[in-house]
């Protein structure tokens, strides 16, 4: 496992373009005398593992793509592609699942089936809806559905989950705010969108501290303003960029609802007005009570209670795996990636590494969960 995930971290790829990473991972499947399907989804992976005649089949998903970040580690196996990082950990989830795969494929006393999902493009949220579209859940038909993800700054040896939401919504908006422009030393006489975007910006901050219910969790961040003024030249136009969390369908309506009527509202007091385009790129990431349990049992059994969160706090980030979660009952389950070094750095940091150790226990989760659900 460890030679295969430096060899994916040294040789990372974006989403949809996961072809060396896709071949190498089906060679490997192919070799355990699996039956492998490649270009599910466009570059998704899928393996059946069939023992016995047991008909209860269970999908284990592991993400592939890497992201748009230039690494900063210095070790030998950094990435040889400029510009792509392997900055979230889905070179281990992919070694990891491998393992499993190639331990479960020596392992006697199973009855069933699994199908071992390695999908692309989970980092732009289109890998999951892509391999469910081609076919995955009614070509390889699985009762339940599990994910994991690392965490770094958590204890590896560690695992975390709960039942209902487990993971954001995340929708991305743009605000275009128009108005007539000017001098800027004749303010009076014309608009100016900067002076509507900013107010606007300190507005939307009021959806979640004053719009939404204190006991449920929202984010909206503003992420970029730009505008077309000039040195001595009033903006007449401003468009604003962001990005809105929420973990239930219900929170993420609300938050465009009221972003909606704000900007309308905003522009009206200055004689402005605004378009808003809001789009929800990855659903919320709920899941369900038999899986869940299961999978905390089976973490139980591996590293005993007091090292287990059956009932974490939900994350405000966002996995598509939600998708697969919505499609079947599905967990999706967090695993600690160390505390210190590179493992401790936050995800998405030019300088987090996968930690080799927390290969082990992924693997042995996987085998554990499968060993307890195929008896």
């Amino acid at each position: 496992m460890k030679t295969w995930r430096r060899d994916f971290h040294a040789h990372p790829e974006l989403g949809f373009h996961e072809r060396r990473t896709a071949e190498k991972i089906a060679q490997i499947l192919q070799n355990l005398g699996a039956e492998v399907h490649r270009n599910v989804g466009n570059t998704g992976v899928v393996a059946v593992l069939q023992r016995g005649n047991g008909t209860r089949s269970i999908g284990l998903r592991a993400d592939m793509d890497a992201l748009p970040i230039s690494e900063t580690n210095d070790f030998a196996y950094r990435s040889t592609h400029k510009g792509v990082m392997h900055a979230c950990g889905h070179d281990g989830h992919t070694a990891m699942l491998l393992g499993a795969a190639t331990a479960l494929a020596e392992t006697d006393g199973l009855n069933g089936r699994v199908v071992f999902i390695f999908q692309p493009n989970e980092e732009h949220g289109h890998g999951a809806r892509a391999m469910i579209d081609d076919g995955l859940f009614t070509r390889f038909d699985v009762d339940d559905v599990y994910g994991m993800h690392n965490i770094p700054g958590m204890a590896r040896g560690t695992f975390a989950t709960r039942i209902g939401p487990i993971a954001a919504s995340e929708s991305l908006f743009e605000i275009h705010i128009k108005t007539d422009g000017g001098h800027a030393a004749l303010p009076h006489m014309g608009g100016d969108a900067i002076a509507v975007g900013a107010s606007l910006v300190g507005a939307l901050q009021t959806i979640v501290s004053r719009k939404l219910n204190p006991s449920l969790n929202g984010v909206v961040s503003v992420t970029e303003f730009q505008g077309d003024g000039r040195r001595n030249v009033l903006a007449g136009n401003v468009t604003l960029k962001g990005d809105a969390r929420a973990l239930s369908p219900d929170v993420n309506a609300a938050i465009e609802a009221r972003m909606r009527e704000i900007t309308a509202g905003t522009c009206a007091a200055y004689g402005a007005s605004a378009e808003v385009d809001y789009s929800t790129v990855f659903p919320a990431t709920l899941n369900s009570a038999v899986p869940t349990e299961a999978a905390i049992a089976a973490a139980t059994d591996l590293v005993g209670a007091e090292n287990v969160q059956g009932a974490c706090e939900a994350k405000l980030f966002s996995d598509d795996f939600a998708h697969m979660a919505a499609a079947r009952p599905g967990c999706y389950i967090l695993m600690g990636n160390g505390t210190e070094g590179a493992n401790g750095r936050p995800l998405h940091s030019s300088d987090y590494d996968f930690s080799d150790e927390a290969l082990i226990h992924g693997c042995d989760f996987w085998t554990r969960l499968v060993a307890r659900e195929l008896a």
